[in-house]
């Protein structure tokens, strides 16, 4: 939404050297997919309208440095890639590389003797006494090289960025001053980053922390210890059952533990490579989103195990025993949806849920809490079949359903479309879900009864959105609830009904 609106307002205002960059990067799926060709064309236009745009415009030089820039580049070249990224691949010990060139995150990686001091706010390599000045100038006399790093991944939002604590990554001579002896000396690299910014939001906390958090220590096998900005207690509890799986072990507080942790490699901020998504191209070993919803598979088995042993405990002695089905009824598929209340709520909720059940459905309502322990939320939708829910951060739980198998529709209100599609639509297709957009009409929003039926909130809510994100979200996301029409919504629960009740036959066959 918020590149969206800036490319509209850069347009807009003339400035059409940042709005081209902006609109190639929203569009970057679309030019990655078609990259020779897209190249090609660019090439040959910028050759072609570069001598009369010059003085308008950009440079061709320029052009293509921008273009690499927004992850427009050829396969050799260093982009969105893995850590291991060519840029600072292969680090000489005792060195500071940082890869700045990215979108979205900056990071940098130190080998060698690595101190942290967390009273500074630094973390420092020491240099041998006799080694050679190969990089920047002294600073200050004693350092070689000075980097400020904030490790967290929406560089380009210049107002949250502004929140995240910045880190001094500093290269100095081993006897530049006083004593910097190890309290803790650590055999495996550090991943260094904050859980600061949007954390306490469960798109952004697997958006902008625990995805990238996988895409860059996946290459350590767990053997890697996490240092963590801006640490919060009830963020490393939420996630207790998913950092086992990314860190044998436990997580430092850097801010809180003042005492000097020593490493010989660590990496300063994480990759991120786009919505809730794992590309494997870029990882080292070919790892995708479906790898990463098998971690959380592998992490929340043991917690649901005991969940289910603990409700067959609560329903033995005299309790009621569940109805046993008839050997030849078939099983219901199971229908989830994701409850809200105020804001984007479904008013008509009851009529939704009996209108599922007359098709077929065995409806759960689950109304998701900040305080709702994931392994249940987890629970509830790996076992369903289809999920339902209005646009939200809560659709970030469609990484819970099970990858070609289940159905994920999403209902999208009226000023949502390009979020709902970018951030929810595209992830669910790329984790294998089979996902149905509902854009509802303007009498199932209850912005009707607000505004005059040719008000631009409902005709046009693009012109909206293009004055910025404050009005997006105080008319579409803060004030609008949804009234389903049941005759027009049924026939995208029929199609995931037929979907479902298709790939369940064709599970018996194969087995």
């Amino acid at each position: 939404m918020v590149q969206h609106q800036r490319y509209n307002q850069l347009k807009n205002g003339g400035d059409k050297e940042a709005a081209t960059l902006v609109f190639v990067w929203t569009n970057r799926g679309y030019y990655r997919r078609r990259r020779p060709k897209i190249l090609s064309f660019l090439l040959l236009s910028l050759l072609s309208c570069g001598f009369i745009l010059a003085s308008h415009f950009f440079s061709f030089s320029s052009a293509l440095s921008h273009l690499y820039f927004f992850g427009v580049q050829n396969d050799g070249l260093s982009g969105d890639l893995d850590v291991n990224a060519p840029l600072c691949s292969s680090i000489s010990n005792g060195s500071v590389c940082c890869d700045r060139s990215h979108f979205r995150s900056d990071i940098c990686f130190m080998k060698g003797d690595i101190r942290t001091h967390s009273p500074t706010s630094s973390v420092f390599l020491y240099s041998p006494k006799n080694s050679d000045d190969n990089v920047s100038s002294t600073v200050d006399g004693h350092e070689l090289q000075h980097e400020k790093i904030k490790p967290y991944t929406r560089k380009w939002e210049t107002s949250i960025m502004a929140t995240i604590d910045e880190l001094n990554l500093i290269s100095k001579r081993r006897n530049s001053d006083v004593d910097h002896s190890c309290d803790v000396i650590h055999d495996v690299p550090a991943v260094i980053f904050s859980t600061g910014g949007y954390t306490g939001n469960v798109y952004h906390e697997f958006n902008d922390g625990i995805i990238p958090l996988y895409i860059t220590s996946q290459q350590f096998n767990t053997e890697v210890v996490f240092v963590i900005l801006e640490y919060h207690d009830w963020w490393v509890m939420k996630y207790a059952d998913i950092l086992p799986h990314l860190s044998s072990y436990p997580p430092i507080d850097f801010n809180g533990d003042n005492r000097t942790h020593c490493f010989t490699e660590a990496i300063t901020g994480l990759r991120i490579h786009d919505e809730l998504t794992v590309d494997p191209i870029l990882m080292k070993n070919n790892e995708s989103i479906v790898d990463f919803r098998n971690l959380l598979d592998r992490a929340y088995r043991p917690r649901i195990t005991g969940l289910i042993r603990k409700a067959q405990e609560k329903t033995s002695g005299c309790a009621l025993a569940t109805p046993k089905r008839m050997h030849n009824q078939p099983k219901k598929p199971k229908l989830v949806i994701l409850s809200r209340k105020g804001s984007r709520a479904i008013t008509n909720q009851n009529i939704l849920v009996k209108a599922a059940e007359e098709i077929g459905f065995e409806v759960h309502v689950l109304r998701p809490e900040p305080t709702t322990e994931l392994a249940k939320i987890y629970m509830e939708l790996n076992s369903s079949d289809a999920m339902i829910g209005v646009h939200g951060a809560a659709m970030t739980h469609f990484l819970f359903m099970r990858p070609r198998c289940s159905v994920f529709i999403q209902v999208i209100p009226l000023g949502t479309d390009w979020a709902a599609e970018t951030y929810y639509g595209e992830p669910a297709r790329k984790l294998g879900l089979k996902y149905i957009g509902y854009k509802i009409s303007r009498r199932e929003s209850s912005l009707v009864d607000e505004y005059d039926k040719d008000d631009p909130v409902l005709t046009d809510p693009s012109s909206l959105n293009q004055k910025g994100w404050e009005y997006t979200k105080k008319i579409y996301l803060e004030r609008q609830t949804v009234k389903l029409d049941l005759t027009r919504f049924r026939k995208r629960l029929l199609r995931a009904y037929d979907y479902i009740t298709r790939i369940h036959l064709q599970s018996q066959h194969l087995a």
